[in-house]
């Protein structure tokens, strides 16, 4: 492990050059790719740099122990140096767990009034208040794409945008079935009623883009096909290039230079693979929602909203962090149940890379 992060430490101090290069800014696209690339390294080497110096501490403690006048001194530098070690050990491993590329994208989410009729869609509307707070609280940004509101000012379904640093690492824990159990406002006996929403949260597709390497590319020559007389092609101007990855392949005839040829099958090719990468996204995009937002039913139920006892319960922590205040949750401090989601599913991390 240590051999790892002495390369992702280099590997950083090298970015940092370039960043320090006038030439780089003159270059958007890379000086934000390497602004970014930065950005994600910095916790790993700022932790492995700490763990050098407790190391290095921790040596000067144990080789002092042997001095009978600083032995206690030492002893518990050396006791205190060790237990950081471990602490920043652990941290370590946790900070070189398998990201998900999607954690830093923005997110669609999309919310739909459940069970329980007119008092499901009214809890839709809580659930958007709420993630509208807690976007507020950190600093996101959220625009309504769609409403279908109810006379009640429920809804029976709405789509929205939440962008924002790290949205989807923060949201993606809350999609599922989110169930309620308190007096309707449509109840006049005053009786608790079960009702529902479901919340799905999506990754915000990016554009696509193409770098093909010239590798994946087979391009052969020939002679264009024609009517024959003055005009009939003596050289072999037509193109034919297949994308070897994907089997694509483009031809084009059009014109009589070479390169002009060349350059409108390579138009027509980036075109088609960009188009195809659209329609994969699109079926992903497709099968996430279909997976989250299958109706309030059938969905997983994650968490329990109960006025009466005035908690809320999520599902999922095996009962650590697993109540904390309605009111305030509903409020948008939501912070102390992410985090806890996060740190569990990290620890399943940790388990399938330890097995």
């Amino acid at each position: 492990m240590l051999t790892k992060l002495k390369s992702i430490e280099e590997n950083y101090v090298e970015k940092q050059a370039q960043l320090g290069d006038p030439a780089v800014y003159a270059d958007p696209a890379l000086l934000k790719k390497l602004q970014k690339e930065c950005k994600e390294l910095r916790p790993v080497v700022e932790a492995y740099r700490a763990y050098v110096h407790a190391e290095k501490d921790t040596e000067e403690a144990e080789s002092l122990l042997s001095d009978p006048e600083l032995h206690d001194v030492a002893q518990e530098e050396f006791r205190t140096g060790r237990e950081k070690m471990e602490q920043l050990r652990r941290e370590l491993r946790r900070l070189l767990l398998p990201r998900d590329p999607n954690d830093e994208k923005n997110v669609v989410m999309e919310i739909r009034g459940g069970v329980g009729g007119e008092e499901g869609n009214l809890f839709a509307a809580d659930l958007f208040r709420m993630y509208s707070l807690y976007a507020e609280k950190q600093g996101w940004k959220v625009e309504v794409v769609s409403a279908n509101e109810t006379e009640m000012g429920g809804f029976k379904e709405l789509s929205c945008i939440i962008e924002g640093d790290g949205a989807y690492s923060r949201l993606k824990f809350e999609a599922g079935t989110h169930r309620v159990q308190r007096v309707p406002e449509t109840e006049s006996q005053g009786r608790i009623h079960p009702s529902a929403a479901t919340v799905a949260v999506l990754p915000e597709a990016e554009e696509v883009a193409f770098d093909i390497d010239p590798k994946d590319l087979q391009i052969d020559t020939y002679r264009s096909s024609g009517a024959g007389g003055q005009h009939v092609n003596k050289t072999e101007s037509a193109i034919r290039i297949t994308h070897l990855p994907t089997g694509m392949v483009v031809e084009c005839q059009d014109e009589r230079s070479q390169y002009k040829n060349k350059d409108r099958a390579m138009k027509i090719l980036r075109t088609r693979l960009m188009e195809a990468e659209r329609e994969k996204q699109d079926a992903e995009y497709a099968a996430r929602r279909k997976r989250q937002i299958g109706g309030a039913e059938r969905a997983e139920k994650i968490r329990t909203y109960r006025f009466q006892e005035k908690i809320v319960v999520d599902h999922r922590l095996n009962g650590e962090n697993k109540t904390m205040s309605v009111t305030a949750f509903l409020d948008g401090d939501m912070d102390a149940v992410i985090d806890a989601l996060t740190l569990a599913e990290q620890a399943q991390l940790l388990e399938n890379v330890n097995q």
